[in-house]
């Protein structure tokens, strides 16, 4: 299986944390859900073009945080998680990305007003795509 990750060596931001927060992203959104096999390290690693260790890295973060689990001589699985976890996962992954974007915002000179503008921007042009306000 080959997951929909990419890693930018321009960004800031370490690559194993890139292919965390993107699986964790398929995950808490159930593209990829309960039961579901991951690549091996090593074929992640030759997908994304980067070493075994950085995989390794993000899997081992995601095993620690309970959202992937390690079958021996079987592989790696999405694991069933409660809701009331998947929902904080949920909002974690949100927020992570609200972190960067306003981190970003602030490097380039953006200030608050602007960013809730271009925030309101956003949100308004992803209703317009997805035909109204989903997921609440």
């Amino acid at each position: 299986m080959k997951l929909p990750i990419r890693v930018s060596e321009e960004s800031r931001e370490p690559i194993y944390h890139q292919i965390e927060a993107q699986i964790k992203s398929l995950i808490v959104s159930e593209q990829l859900p309960p039961g579901t096999p991951l690549p091996s390290i090593r074929a992640l690693s030759s997908d994304l073009a980067c070493s075994i260790i950085t995989t390794r890295r993000a899997y081992q973060n995601l095993e620690n945080s309970g959202m992937i689990k390690t079958v021996q001589g079987k592989g790696t699985f999405v694991k069933e998680m409660e809701q009331v976890v998947k929902l904080e996962a949920k909002r974690k992954v949100v927020y992570d990305a609200f972190v960067r974007a306003v981190g970003q915002g602030k490097q380039v000179g953006c200030s608050k007003e602007e960013m809730q503008a271009i925030f309101d921007e956003v949100i308004r042009q992803a209703d317009e795509i997805t035909g109204g306000s989903e997921g609440g």
